[in-house]
């Protein structure tokens, strides 16, 4: 099961659910301000995701499943826990293209070019961009555009996509002389204020997620420095409203100060190793529709074989004492012979040999912290879980949930198979979902190919038995 492979596991999905850190109460932030709409949420949300759907058409969006998608999944994830307001269903991808933009569509689906992954000198600053975009979709500048413009439906704005993004005629043209990627989505390009806005919220977002805020006017230096003022496509989109290290260097000091900031991470550097390797595609190849002649979306690389591969009996069976692996709000118990560790609010149990170089697990248990989108009762909340994993990976077929009580705890139960697995073959997960305190569900992932799932089964039942809650 290759977490970071272009066909993954159920388990690696689970990998994306977000790190939540506590915002910071009464101290005074920015606090946005209303503009003008014309449309519900939930137009808002069904629109953008028809106009995500010609973006895939038009542009070449690598797979979700790959290593830089998930990668910049996560980190979305992460960040959107602390976007404020409504909770709009929120979803990352990244476009194979040279050029450092990024763009958000209304509802949620926010597009980062593998050039601003390329450009990034650290997470923070990546973090900066998306928080940025982020709080484009929370405050609504997008449908507030279209609604100023007093376009007759948000659909007679977001069908420029179709003409806009690179798409031969006039407009491929225009991309050809370098106007960019979103020419004539004139809702997309914001105004200073909105800008303004974007970096206040957004400096509140990735202070909450514990990142460096500092990092975001950071890297709009860094772009001006290298293309100048509107030299690039991204700063033609997201116009300088004048002095953005000043005003945000202001809304930091009303936030109470930090000095462990979050400024990069092993996974970035890994990532960006990954896309220093990559050749995007140029401008002019995506208006020509070159990409497509190579493929397109639907067509990625295969997957490398799993290095973990099928485990012996004997390699995988538990030995010893058990130990207990402590991680963020929960305690869980596994075999002495098998490795564990501890990332973020999540964890990883695994035999000796479960977990290949690649970071595939083929054995073992996941554990980590689900947001949902909507505050319901928790077989409701385990239902979007498992509504987002089967959009990601067609690949997976879920069994009927049940409940289940853990030490006290009443939870859902599911079983899971998916062949889109590395290495191929059919592999079975079981998702143990219980809620937190937070509002948060705790998941637990337990892995195995099909042929040896039933004979691990007793062994994932005891470590389950084990599982504590803690505050």
């Amino acid at each position: 099961m290759t977490i970071w492979s272009r066909r993954t596991s159920l388990a690696a999905l689970l990998l994306l659910a977000p790190i939540t850190l506590a915002p910071v109460k009464g101290w005074a932030r920015y606090t946005p301000h209303p503009c003008k709409n014309a449309f519900t949420e939930q137009q808002e949300i069904t629109e953008g995701q028809k106009a995500a759907q010609d973006v895939y058409k038009q542009m070449p969006v690598l797979p979700d499943s790959s290593p830089v998608s998930r990668y910049v999944q996560q980190l979305g994830a992460r960040l959107v826990t602390h976007a404020p307001g409504y909770k709009w269903p929120y979803n990352f991808h990244v476009v194979n293209v040279e050029d450092i933009n990024a763009f958000a569509l209304p509802g949620g689906s926010i597009f980062v070019n593998v050039g601003t992954i390329q450009a990034a000198g650290t997470e923070a600053q990546l973090a900066g961009v998306m928080a940025h975009e982020i709080s484009h979709v929370a405050q609504r500048h997008s449908t507030c555009n279209i609604t100023k413009q007093q376009m007759p439906s948000l659909l007679a704005g977001l069908g420029q996509i179709a003409a806009g993004i690179a798409l031969g005629g006039a407009a491929g043209a225009a991309v050809q002389q370098g106007i960019g990627l979103t020419a004539g989505l004139s809702f997309l390009r914001m105004s200073r204020d909105s800008e303004k806005q974007a970096d206040l919220m957004g400096t509140d977002i990735l202070y909450d997620a514990g990142y460096d805020p500092r990092a975001m006017p950071q890297f709009f230096e860094v772009i001006q420095g290298k293309y100048g003022e509107g030299g690039s496509q991204f700063l033609s989109d997201h116009p300088n409203p004048g002095n953005r290290v000043g005003y945000v260097n202001d809304e930091i000091a009303t936030l109470p100060p930090r000095t462990n900031y979050i400024k990069t991470s092993a996974e970035f550097t890994r990532i960006k190793k990954a896309v220093a390797g990559m050749h995007p595609y140029t401008a002019k190849q995506v208006s020509s529709g070159a990409w497509k002649q190579q493929g397109g979306n639907a067509a990625p690389p295969p997957a490398a074989a799993s290095s973990a591969g099928r485990l012996s009996q004997a390699q995988w069976a538990p030995q010893g004492d058990w130990q207990t692996l402590k991680g963020d709000g929960f305690t869980v118990s596994y075999p002495g012979n098998w490795k564990a560790a501890v990332s973020g609010a999540g964890g990883l149990i695994a035999p000796p040999g479960g977990v290949g170089a690649q970071n595939e697990i083929g054995y073992g248990m996941l554990s980590g912290r689900f947001q949902p989108q909507q505050l319901d009762e928790t077989a409701a909340e385990t239902d979007q879980l498992v509504a987002q994993l089967r959009q990601q990976n067609p690949q997976l077929t879920p069994g009927a949930a049940s409940d289940v009580v853990v030490n006290g705890v009443r939870g859902r139960s599911l079983e899971a198979t998916n062949t889109g697995a590395a290495g191929g073959g059919t592999e079975r997960d079981w998702v143990v979902a219980l809620p937190e305190s937070t509002g948060t569900l705790r998941y637990l992932v337990f892995v195995a190919p099909d042929a040896d799932f039933n004979a691990l089964r007793p062994t994932y039942e005891r470590m389950l038995g084990t599982l504590k809650l803690t505050p």
